[in-house]
């Protein structure tokens, strides 16, 4: 459904669909219902409201997919769950499909928390020990990119551009850093397609979180690499990218879904649209390391202005309050 929402061709089997409402009543059963407002994140549970009714709360769906291309059977699948919720919460305009467009509808950018062990500032011998224990060599350039295994972030794409960098730039090393998880089976299809395509090759690490990689080795490789690449073809925001620019790490990413809603033109990096391009903007980044840093900084100043938690903190109350108004909790 994740995939399909961001336009992958194909329809949901009859079996998925009774699958997908199974454990949607397993879980409705589970509810308690004692709350103000539920908030439901993207596919999986949308069916909740449905399947429980109001309870006496306010129901918000938050979809965090890039949803501006659906495949449009699987969306009619959703929609009807989707009817009864008392507001519908998107990324951007332009990914609010026009079947849902008379639902009351909020735009909110998503957020990065500075606190959090993935975005504090580390000493910078610790983050050199960190990426050298997993195999990094300090003297050479380092590209990361630090996502789910995941068609949609093109990871062979980035490895296509990796080895055009390579003639350029010799000794450039490269960095795939996986987010594996147990309900994503096309994830592990992917992570063998990568281990495949990379095999025998000495400058690309594949690293995961079944290989020791957590939040404070992410933070590591997000400040300690040069250029950080981010080549998705459909993203819904890419917290990565906010992640990393806060470190003052410039980004070359795909122009897709939140991304450049980060990367305002000469702020951060560069917005590419090919294999091609990536290579060209990365290779200009690393031959040129005053204006990589200066971009770096502008990114770092443009996220702390606009992405940061405390400015999405503020847009959830703002939207609490006109769904549940001043209404004070009895003593």
């Amino acid at each position: 459904m994740h995939n399909a929402l961001q336009g992958e061709a194909g329809r949901l089997s009859r079996r998925a669909r009774e699958i997908y409402l199974e454990h949607s009543r397993a879980i409705a059963a589970l509810l308690e219902p004692r709350y103000d407002v539920i908030w439901v994140h993207d596919p999986q549970p949308a069916a909740l409201r449905q399947l429980c009714g109001a309870r006496g709360a306010r129901w918000i769906w938050r979809c965090h997919i890039d949803t501006s291309q659906p495949n449009e059977p699987v969306l009619r699948f959703l929609e009807p769950f989707l009817e009864d919720y008392d507001a519908l919460v998107f990324t951007l305009p332009e990914f609010v499909p026009p079947l849902l467009g008379d639902h009351r509808v909020e735009i909110i950018a998503p957020a990065i928390d500075p606190l959090n062990p993935k975005n504090l500032p580390l000493p910078p011998e610790l983050a050199d020990r960190i990426v050298e224990w997993a195999g990094i060599e300090l003297d050479r350039p380092l590209l990361s990119q630090i996502s789910r295994f995941d068609p949609w972030k093109d990871p062979l794409g980035v490895i296509a551009a990796h080895r055009q960098i390579r003639e350029q730039v010799p000794g450039t090393q490269l960095a795939l850093l996986g987010q594996m998880a147990l309900d994503d089976p096309e994830g592990w299809s992917m992570y063998r397609t990568i281990l495949e395509q990379t095999a025998g090759d000495p400058d690309v690490h594949v690293l995961t979180n079944f290989t020791g990689i957590g939040n404070l080795e992410v933070n590591a490789f997000q400040a300690r690499s040069h250029v950080v690449l981010q080549k998705s073809l459909r993203e819904g925001f890419g917290l990565v990218v906010a992640e990393t620019l806060w470190k003052e790490t410039p980004v070359v990413a795909g122009r897709a879904g939140g991304i450049p809603l980060q990367m305002p033109p000469g702020v951060g990096g560069y917005l590419v649209d090919s294999i091609e391009d990536c290579a060209e903007r990365t290779v200009s980044l690393l031959r040129d390391p005053a204006s990589a840093a200066a971009l770096g900084r502008s990114g770092r100043t443009h996220i702390g202005e606009h992405f940061l938690i405390t400015r999405l903190v503020g847009d959830h109350l703002r939207l609490l309050r006109s769904l549940v108004g001043e209404r004070r909790p009895a003593r």
